[in-house]
């Protein structure tokens, strides 16, 4: 009871501190790297974050397998399951943080949640039964693409509600560390069981029995913890709002551009490992997943390291991103094999880097009414630039070799620093100079 009273007290004085302006002040503790865990809530969240992200990596190897074995080993029918699923992010990721604003996201979580679950049964069965066609593959792509529109800004804004301010970095990067171990341990022992049990459809089963812990913990939360703020009601004009909201205040500006830039490279150099590990280094099936796991670790290690800082720094933001332009730049010139792979593990830190600083940073500045919104946004750049980048370094990677893709998405990257940089000056120019206008003419009127 009185913990309940003491939980209550602290959270009325942060909605307080929050509501009063005080948006962007996050006191200095020094805590251990795994802090956030003393909070209950988050604690019951994390366990179910760790079982659900690894049965996810799961279902996604097994999806791609599924969908080979189907059409013959068709790269095409892969690519359009790949687009299916992240297409509606694209197309409706502004609504899905919206929603995110006017309903409590505990409850829109365990209805994603729920969804989702259903969906890896109804494709397990399917596959168990033998009646599974590509098309229900890409039916079940577009319908987890159009959930994550919703459950995606609204897992991301909700952790703050359970940790608070001061313990919201260290929560975002013990995600991102979940998220990278799930990476690391998913497709490795979805690869073990599809050998052991025959085939694909057990995988999508055990998935769908993983959202149970999701579905617990959310279940078991007291929600007298949690600092939730009140829903925005329905009103016109919410997205525009957002979107200014976003331009005028260079705190938010620059983390979400930056990501916007970091997003065209990120994900081809994520698929550059395997081109560069057969074609250039002559490496077979083996020595490639050691790469794929090398930057996974970098990854991994980069996360824990994050999860000891006590708060985002607009210096630590930009150094991840130029640190990881320089080492894109340094394996694409690597001349031997094991110094690819130890180059693939800094590589791989200041890209977690620079994704949990730019996440914190954006949470932290964003008043809790339009947390859902700026998330949605997030969560849009951060998605939207594979479907331009991805191509386009493909096509350099084709004709002047990996090694040239690899350099020219490092070099990419560094000038999308600084093009990151002089966008949030110059829009901040222009809304100063506006607001200057605005208050000269609002004094002119008055005489």
């Amino acid at each position: 009871m009185r913990r309940g009273r003491i939980a209550r007290r602290a959270a009325a004085r942060e909605m307080q501190a929050v509501r009063t302006g005080g948006v962007q002040t996050v006191p200095e503790s020094r805590g251990s790297m795994f802090r956030s865990l003393r909070n209950r809530n988050y604690r019951l969240f994390a366990i179910g974050g760790v079982v659900s992200n690894v049965g996810g990596w799961m279902q996604r190897t097994a999806q791609d397998w599924l969908v080979l074995d189907l059409t013959g080993g068709s790269a095409a029918a892969l690519g359009v399951t790949t687009a299916l699923q992240f297409l509606p992010t694209l197309l409706f990721g502004l609504w899905g943080g919206m929603l995110a604003d006017r309903y409590p996201k505990r409850r829109l979580l365990f209805v994603a949640q729920s969804l989702l679950g259903l969906l890896a049964l109804t494709m397990g069965v399917l596959t168990v039964t033998g009646t599974a066609q590509v098309w229900h593959v890409y039916v079940m792509a577009l319908a987890l693409g159009l959930i994550a529109c919703v459950e995606v800004p609204t897992r991301q804004s909700f952790v703050v509600e359970m940790v608070g301010r001061q313990d919201l970095p260290n929560a975002i990067a013990l995600n991102a560390s979940s998220f990278n171990l799930a990476r690391v341990l998913g497709p490795a022992v979805a690869g073990v069981l599809i050998h052991m049990l025959g085939g694909t459809g057990p995988i999508f089963l055990i998935n769908a029995f993983s959202f149970l812990a999701v579905l617990g913990g959310l279940a078991l939360m007291r929600a007298s913890e949690l600092t939730t703020p009140d829903p925005v009601p329905r009103a016109k004009g919410q997205l525009r709002e957002g979107l200014r909201y976003v331009k005028d205040r260079p705190d938010l500006l620059l983390p979400i551009l930056l990501v916007a830039f970091m997003s065209l490279c990120m994900q081809s150099f994520s698929t550059s490992i395997a081109l560069m590990a057969r074609e250039v280094f002559s490496a077979g099936a083996s020595s490639f997943g050691l790469a794929s796991s090398m930057f996974a670790v970098g990854a991994l290690v980069g996360a824990l390291m994050a999860a000891k800082r006590t708060k985002p720094s607009r210096k630590l933001l930009i150094g991840g991103a130029v640190s990881f332009g320089l080492f894109q730049i340094a394996t694409g010139l690597a001349p031997w094999y094991p110094l690819y792979l130890l180059l693939l593990i800094p590589t791989g830190v200041a890209m977690i880097s620079l994704n949990t600083t730019a996440n914190a940073s954006v949470q932290l500045a964003s008043s809790p009414e339009m947390r859902g919104r700026v998330m949605g946004l997030y969560v849009l750049v951060f998605t939207g630039g594979a479907p331009v980048g991805a191509p386009l370094l493909g096509w350099v990677a084709e004709v002047g070799g990996p090694r040239a893709g690899v350099m020219v998405g490092g070099a990419l990257t560094l000038a999308g620093v600084g093009a990151a940089i002089m966008l949030t000056k110059a829009i901040g120019r222009r809304t100063t100079h506006a607001a200057v206008r605005g208050v000269a003419a609002a004094a002119a009127g008055a005489r």
